[in-house]
């Protein structure tokens, strides 16, 4: 993997932790992906042992979402934090 790809897969792990983290998508359908053979979806953390509204992995993705300036996403999980 080059730099590219790595940032993109970063960036991707983040929308999907965002996605999860705010209900709308859920194990089952991060099950129903990996069943279908794509096997890239990423998460910055592990979903068997939490479900991503931890402070620490909030504030990870609020600040990811302020460094790409996508400052509704940061409202949001604000709100999910509090």
């Amino acid at each position: 993997m080059d730099f590219q790809e790595d940032l993109e897969l970063f960036n991707q792990a983040m929308n999907n932790a965002y996605l999860l983290v705010t209900n709308r998508i859920d194990m089952k359908h991060i099950y129903k992906v990996l069943d279908k053979g794509i096997d890239n979806f990423s998460l910055p953390f592990d979903p068997t042992k939490h479900d991503g509204k931890s402070e620490d992995i909030i504030d990870m993705l609020i600040e990811h979402f302020v460094s790409t300036e996508e400052y509704e996403k940061c409202s949001e999980l604000t709100k999910i934090k509090l």
